[in-house]
């Protein structure tokens, strides 16, 4: 469900903290659709209620899913309308407006059905009409009010996932495993005398991730994820040497500029070397698959490892992945998009990136 921004364009950088309002947007077809999914069974709930007999459930259900429906397809119409400047107020003036829009068209719909059913003979007692239309306004009334409660307890809860979310982004470009920095700078130390070209290289890719890390961004080209993570790689065959071979799998029509969230590609590919690889005396083949497909991108990072790793996997394998799943969820929806495949002698983690979103950086933590 996707959240008013009223603030225009997303800014670039990390940030977000534009000001955003708690209803939903009712000019989206999926958010119409469910509110007319949900007065209707409404509709039926009422019709339950007030029949006795097979004949009278029809009529009642089909008079009241045309009432129904009258009132929430208006209802949603007007607060589409006057989603800018809903979104620009706070909460207790969003909901009295909200409840005050909705109240005065079920009234407006009350006396068009009252003056329709005149028309068609049906003209109920002046006594009956005020019960009828005070029943349909406290209806109304109740049923607007949960919504709104609803709402806001949703978008709550949507913006504490979101600023955990942005805390274990930063948190993830922070951390420099102290063993990598210290194994790097003496490796750069050993080359300098016989193989200086090398020990320079190893600097300037040390110097470009510590940039990255410093620079907190939320979202990252595909192209410079994948120029990241070759800096990385390249740091560390300067360390195990032939331990480290490494199979490049790309597919040779990928969207190199397609926005995706930063730090997907190296956490993984750092997991698979220190949990996986530097633990075999003879090294292995590490192997970064990504195949373009109709609508998606499907990227694999395999490794072999020793066959008892499995059971010691350290926590800093979990949190990194824990952290990237649930970055893919905000970002794409995804109910759960790493896929993890193990065996006792293999490692993979895959998931998928559609080509049809397209984020900036601060949209990476709004849910659309």
């Amino acid at each position: 469900m996707r959240f008013f921004n009223p603030s225009g364009p997303p800014r670039s950088g990390g940030s977000t903290d534009e000001v955003t309002g708690f209803l939903p947007d009712f000019c989206d077809n999926r958010t119409v659709f469910l509110i007319v999914l949900i007065v209707e069974l409404l509709a039926f709930v009422l019709a339950l209620t007030q029949s006795r007999t097979l004949e009278r459930f029809w009529t009642e259900l089909a008079l009241a899913s045309l009432f129904m429906q009258w009132v929430a397809l208006a209802s949603a119409m007007v607060l589409c309308r006057c989603r800018g400047w809903l979104a620009r107020s706070p909460p207790p003036a969003v909901t009295l407006t909200s409840l005050g829009i909705v109240q005065l068209i079920t009234l407006l719909c009350s006396l068009l059905a009252l003056r329709l059913g005149a028309d068609a003979g049906l003209d109920p007692r002046p006594l009956e009409t005020l019960p009828v239309i005070a029943g349909n306004q406290a209806i109304s009334g109740i049923i607007t009010l949960m919504a709104l409660r609803y709402f806001y307890v949703q978008h709550q809860w949507k913006q504490q996932v979101q600023a955990e979310a942005r805390a274990r982004l930063q948190a993830l470009q922070a951390r420099i495993r102290p063993h990598f920095l210290f194994n790097t700078l003496n490796t750069i130390a050993s080359l300098i005398r016989s193989r200086p070209d090398p020990a320079e290289q190893a600097v300037l890719d040390l110097a470009d991730l510590l940039r990255f890390a410093l620079a907190q961004q939320d979202t990252i080209t595909l192209q410079e994820e994948l120029e990241l993570t070759r800096h990385y790689l390249a740091i560390e065959s300067l360390r195990l040497g032939d331990r480290l071979r490494v199979d490049w799998r790309l597919d040779p029509n990928l969207p190199l500029d397609l926005p995706i969230p930063a730090l997907l590609l190296q956490p993984l590919v750092e997991n698979a070397i220190y949990h996986g690889l530097q633990r075999l005396p003879e090294g292995g083949t590490l192997t970064i698959q990504i195949e373009r497909r109709a609508h998606e991108l499907q990227v694999n990072i395999a490794n072999p490892r020793l066959a008892e790793s499995g059971e010691h996997r350290g926590s800093g394998q979990r949190l990194a992945q824990e952290n990237i799943r649930q970055r893919l969820q905000l970002a794409y929806k995804a109910i759960d998009p790493l896929t993890i495949i193990e065996t006792p002698q293999h490692y993979q983690v895959s998931f998928t990136l559609p080509l049809s979103v397209q984020f900036t950086a601060s949209e990476q933590f709004r849910v659309s």
